[in-house]
């Protein structure tokens, strides 16, 4: 089941969504797999530090970030990924590792890739390691107002 914040949501903002189950994972080129979505279409959801404050910057699974990238996009002097101890709290109904690229649910300013941005569709986990949900990417951009960055390799 999603996480209860995100189902609420979106059910709220009537989006339409595809709920995919899939066998437990924990990486996302794993999960990609698993629900039988390619990688380069599956978000993986990464939380960073920027000058002291938790961001998430969603890319595809097949592709890494570049920390300097985004240090010189973002403006920000100290950039460096977070620790699941220091952001495990902010989704108290997601399972550590599978938040939702969802932000605005939880106070968090969302970067996405462009790769993502110009697909139709985005995928990604449900707050579980075992679901993922499929939607529009228009919609998801509606809903969270992503800010569009290029810092992948």
């Amino acid at each position: 089941m999603p996480a209860r914040k995100l189902k609420e949501f979106l059910e709220r903002e009537h989006v339409p969504y595809t709920s995919i189950a899939h066998r437990e994972t924990y990486t996302a080129q794993e999960t990609a797999e698993a629900a039988h979505v390619p990688g380069y279409e599956l978000a993986k959801t990464v939380m960073v530090e920027l000058d002291g404050q938790m961001a998430m910057v969603v890319v595809p699974a097949t592709q890494k970030i570049v920390l300097q990238d985004l240090r010189d996009l973002t403006g920000a002097a100290r950039v460096r990924f977070a620790s699941e101890d220091q952001f495990k709290s902010l989704f108290p109904d997601c399972e550590i590792g599978a938040m939702p690229p969802f932000g605005n649910l939880y106070g968090i300013e969302v970067f996405v890739s462009p790769g993502l941005a110009a697909d139709e569709e985005i995928a990604f986990n449900a707050g579980t390691h075992t679901e993922v949900i499929k939607m529009a990417y228009a919609d998801f951009e509606h809903l969270v107002h992503p800010k569009v960055v290029s810092c992948t390799t």
